[in-house]
Order: structure tokens, then C-alpha cells, then sequence
């Protein structure tokens, strides 16, 4: 009889890899996957947490009212980077650990933010569908990415790699940080500077920034109001960052040139204003969504769960 019980809400655990999963039932553990998704998945959750020992949480949320349902609950390790969706303190207060993967989905939202900078930028998405109608007009005219200014909202792994990855674009690089890294600036040509600076000279502006009460709306009308008339605004971070009423008046009335939102406040966006919009694209918050991502997440979400039950030090602990 195994010794634990692990519930798995994340999809894309252990679905194409199943190292992560077998990894724990080497180690006595009974996996759980809950594959449901918004109120079924709280329900669900809710029935199977009184004989659960540990998640490995998804983007759910996870409040005292469903705490309060782990009667045994030692750990709840998020699948992912943020955990802004876990309430740390109540968390804490009934001794669950709370733990998370960072580094391991950096590459994959580096790249789709790059991606999304150069489909904005040059109206791939447009074009298309376009194609795809059997519309025969001629291409919209878009912009080049090549030797622009880039700013970077938070310098941490991600936007460290998207520096990294701009330097090919030879790109200028002005950065923003609570907590920087001048000696990374100063290796990549780099200078940081205060936010009016960034919206005020960026062609290109990139959000990889928590959500924290500081950063909720930190990009509002009067934020928008400062970039430049065809500049591209990038969010792979957290919906509630970016001020959506807003920004649908600024792409609507062409006040800056386009958006690419990988995260919003509502996901996936499908009935989003912003879903009307020919110079906004919209995914799903699918920056992690890569074989080699998802296989990096699940085996330290599971490794965090392996230490927290073994008593062991876990080294990703919030």
C-alpha cells in the first residue's frame, strides 16, 4: 500500500511524460490526476483533499476554504513559477508548505515572448486569417524588430532571457527592477531606468513582473498614453498586470501599434473585448507549453513534494 497521496491538477502533468508520475510511485506515492477545470475542479478538489498529502497545484486557487479541507495536507507544490493564487500566509498559518519550479519554464516563455513580439510586430496573425477567408488584399504593413529599443519589466530568469535572446536583434536594452541585476546589465549592454523612461523610449516592451498590489494595473492608460505610436506591448507574466479597459481604448483608436497578451485577467480570453481587436493577440497562457518545460516542472514539483513528505530540506520553498 502506498504511503502517500499526491493530487495533480496540471493537464499537462505527467500527459506526454510520465517520468514525473513514475517517479513518485517509486516513492510510494498514490498520484491523483484532477483533470477538470474551474468550479468541477474545485469540487473535486474538495471531495478527494481530506486523504490528500500533498498537490501539485495548477493555477487554481487555493483560499481557507480549501485548505481547510487538508486535514493531512503537507505541501502544496506549484506547478509553475508563480503562486500568487496560493494563499502563503493561511498556508503557513496550517503548516502546508508551499513550493514552486523556478527556472524551470524560463526558455519556453523567453521564446514565445520573442514569438509574440515578432508575429505583433510584423501582423502574422492578420494576414493569416486572411489567407485563410480567401481574402487576396495586400499584406498590412508592419514593423521591423531589428536594432529597436526593447524594455524589459523585470529582470528576472525570463526577461534575463529575453535580453539574452534580443541581443541577436541587436536591440537596444533598457530594463526595470524592484531588485536589479547590474552586473547581467552591464554584461549585455544593458541600462536600467525608471518606468517613464521605458514606455516613454521601448518599441518593443516585455512584462515579466509578479503580480503584486504595486504591479496590479501597472500598465494603465496613463502608462499607455506615454509609449510610442507603433509600439508592441508583450504580458507572458500575470493578467491583472496590464489595465485591459485600457488597453482595448489604445489598440482601438491605434494609440499604440499592438499587443500580444500570453496572460489575462480572464483565461483563456475567448470572450475578451480584446478578442475583436486585428492588432491584439491572444493565447493562452501557454508560455510553459513545451515537452521540455513540462518535463523540467513536473520533476521538481515532484521533488518538492518528495522532500516535504521524506523530511527532507526543500530548496524551493516560497
Amino acid at each position: 500500500m502506498n504511503q502517500f497521496t499526491v493530487l495533480a491538477t496540471p493537464r499537462s502533468f505527467g500527459r506526454d511524460d510520465v517520468r514525473p508520475i513514475r517517479f513518485l510511485e517509486e516513492h510510494d506515492c498514490e498520484v491523483i490526476a484532477l483533470r477538470a477545470q474551474g468550479a468541477e475542479l474545485r469540487e473535486q478538489m474538495m471531495e478527494e483533499l481530506p486523504r490528500a498529502d500533498a498537490v501539485i497545484a495548477g493555477l487554481e486557487t487555493y483560499d481557507r476554504g480549501l485548505m481547510e479541507k487538508g486535514e493531512k495536507l503537507q505541501i502544496i507544490s506549484r506547478y509553475g513559477v508563480g503562486y500568487d493564487n496560493v494563499d502563503v500566509e493561511e498556508a503557513h498559518r496550517r503548516g502546508i508548505r508551499v513550493a514552486f519550479t523556478p527556472g524551470a519554464n524560463s526558455d519556453s516563455v523567453a521564446d514565445l515572448a520573442v514569438a509574440l513580439m515578432l508575429a505583433a510586430a510584423r501582423n502574422i496573425c492578420p494576414m493569416d486569417s486572411a489567407i485563410r477567408a480567401g481574402r487576396s488584399e495586400k499584406p498590412l504593413r508592419g514593423v521591423e524588430m531589428y536594432g529597436k529599443v526593447l524594455g524589459v519589466v523585470g529582470t528576472g530568469r525570463i526577461g534575463r532571457g529575453v535580453i539574452q535572446r534580443a541581443q541577436g536583434f541587436h536591440m537596444e536594452i533598457l530594463a526595470n527592477d524592484a531588485y536589479p541585476d547590474p552586473e547581467f546589465m552591464k554584461q549585455c549592454g544593458g541600462t536600467y531606468v525608471d518606468l517613464d523612461t521605458l514606455f516613454q523610449k521601448a518599441d518593443f516592451i516585455t512584462l515579466h513582473a509578479p503580480l503584486t498590489e504595486e504591479t496590479r494595473h501597472m500598465v494603465d492608460a496613463g502608462r499607455l498614453a506615454q509609449m510610442k505610436k507603433q509600439a508592441v506591448l508583450v504580458n507572458t507574466a500575470r493578467g491583472g498586470i496590464v489595465d485591459e479597459d485600457a488597453l482595448y481604448e489604445a489598440l482601438r483608436t491605434h494609440q499604440i501599434g499592438a499587443a500580444a497578451l500570453d496572460a489575462t485577467l480572464c483565461e483563456p480570453a475567448c470572450g475578451s473585448p480584446l478578442a475583436e481587436l486585428p492588432n491584439c493577440i491572444l493565447t493562452p497562457h501557454a508560455g510553459a507549453a513545451t515537452a521540455e518545460a513540462a518535463y523540467r516542472m513536473g520533476m521538481m514539483a515532484a521533488r518538492n513534494v518528495l522532500d516535504v513528505l521524506q523530511g527532507r530540506e526543500c530548496r524551493y520553498l516560497v
